[in-house]
C-alpha cells in the first residue's frame, strides 16, 4: 500500500483500530472502473442503430434501436423499450434482443437501452432507475426522428430490467440533473418478465439499499391511471418471489389499473427466454400490445411466432 492510500485508509479506522495502531481490515476488491478517457461503448446489436442517448461520469450510453422495413422519421408508430436483467450488478443489452427484432419485424419500433451497473461502472441501484428515465425520455423526446408515436411507448424489461422499467412508470424523483424534466419517462404500457417489484425484505435486493428499500421499490408506489401492464412470472421463482408480483397485481387492480399476471407454473427465474417458454411469453406479448392497439393479430395460428409473420403494426 502506497502512502496516500495508507493515509486514506487511516481515516476510516474504527476507534478500537486507531488506538491500537493496527492496520484496517483489507477492503473487499471491487472490479477496476476504467478512467472516462478510456471508457469503452459496446458494439451495436446485430440489425440495430446504436445511438447515444446520455452521457453520465464519462460514460457514453447507448440506445439500439431495432427499425421495421420501410421505416421513416416523422412516422408514428408504437415502440417498445427493453430493459435486460441482471441484478443491477451485470446484464448487456443483447438480453432482449430476439423479442426487440421480432417486434421491428411487426412494424413497431423495438429499442433496448443501456445503464450503468455495478460490475461495469461501479454504480448501485439507483443509478439504474435513473438511466431508465433518461432512456425513456431520450426516446419521446426524439419520436419524430425515430418515428415513434410519443404516445404509444411500452417499456419491459425482465428481472432487474423489469424493474427499471417499472420504475418509469411509479417511482417518483431519480431524475438526473442534465434530463429535461418537462419530458414525460412514464410508458404507455408494461411488459414484465420475473420483475423485481419489491425491494424490501419481502422480496429482492433489499441489503444494496439500506434505509431507502422503499424508494424504488414499484409495489409500494403503486397509484391509479397506471399503465396497464403484463406480467408473466414463474410460480416456482425463488430470486423473486411469486407472492411479490401477486400483490403488485392485487395493489394494481385495487387502484382500477389494468394488470394480467401469467403464471407459469413450477418455471425459476429466468424462464422467459428459454424452450418453449420463449415462444409461449412472445406470443402472450403480442396479443397484449394488440390489445392496445399497437399490434394487429393475424389468422390464428402464426401469431408469436419470432421471424414467422405474427401480428403487425397497425
Amino acid at each position: 500500500m502506497n502512502a496516500f492510500a495508507t493515509a486514506r485508509a487511516l481515516l476510516f479506522l474504527t476507534p478500537a483500530a486507531a488506538l491500537s495502531g493496527r492496520p484496517p481490515e483489507p477492503a473487499k476488491a471491487e472490479k477496476a472502473v476504467p478512467a472516462a478517457e478510456a471508457r469503452p461503448m459496446l458494439k451495436p446489436l446485430k440489425g440495430a442503430v446504436a445511438k447515444v442517448y446520455k452521457t453520465v461520469d464519462g460514460w457514453r450510453l447507448q440506445v439500439h434501436v431495432f427499425f421495421p422495413n420501410g421505416h421513416r422519421p416523422g412516422e408514428k408508430r408504437p415502440a417498445m423499450v427493453f430493459f435486460f436483467g441482471g441484478g443491477w450488478i451485470g446484464g448487456a443489452p443483447g438480453h432482449f434482443r430476439r423479442q426487440a427484432q421480432h417486434l421491428a419485424d411487426l412494424g413497431m419500433v423495438a429499442i433496448c437501452p443501456e445503464y450503468r451497473t455495478r460490475n461495469r461502472c461501479g454504480t448501485p441501484p439507483f443509478a439504474c432507475v435513473e438511466d431508465g428515465k433518461s432512456a425513456m425520455r431520450w426516446v419521446r423526446a426524439h419520436a419524430s426522428e425515430l418515428g415513434v408515436d410519443p404516445d404509444r411507448i411500452a417499456a419491459g424489461g425482465g428481472s432487474a430490467g423489469g424493474h427499471v422499467a417499472a420504475c418509469t412508470a411509479f417511482i417518483p424523483g431519480f431524475d438526473s440533473p442534465n434530463d429535461d424534466l418537462s419530458v414525460n419517462p412514464a410508458p404507455n404500457a408494461l411488459v414484465l418478465f420475473n420483475p423485481v417489484i419489491d425491494t424490501t425484505r419481502k422480496g429482492y435486493g433489499w441489503e444494496r439499499l439500506g434505509s431507502r428499500q422503499k424508494d424504488i421499490s414499484p409495489v409500494h408506489h403503486v397509484r391509479t391511471d397506471a399503465p396497464p401492464t403484463i406480467i408473466f412470472h414463474g410460480t416456482a421463482d425463488t430470486t423473486v418471489p411469486f407472492e411479490n408480483v401477486q400483490r403488485f397485481q392485487r395493489l394494481m387492480l385495487e387502484k382500477g389499473n389494468r394488470c394480467e399476471l401469467v403464471p407459469f407454473e413450477g418455471r425459476s427465474h429466468g424462464f422467459f427466454n428459454k424452450g418453449p417458454d420463449f415462444a409461449r411469453c412472445v406470443a402472450l406479448m403480442d396479443r397484449f400490445l394488440a390489445s392496445l392497439g399497437y399490434l394487429r393479430m393475424p389468422d390464428r395460428g402464426t401469431a408469436g411466432q419470432v421471424g414467422g409473420g405474427g401480428a403487425t403494426h397497425d
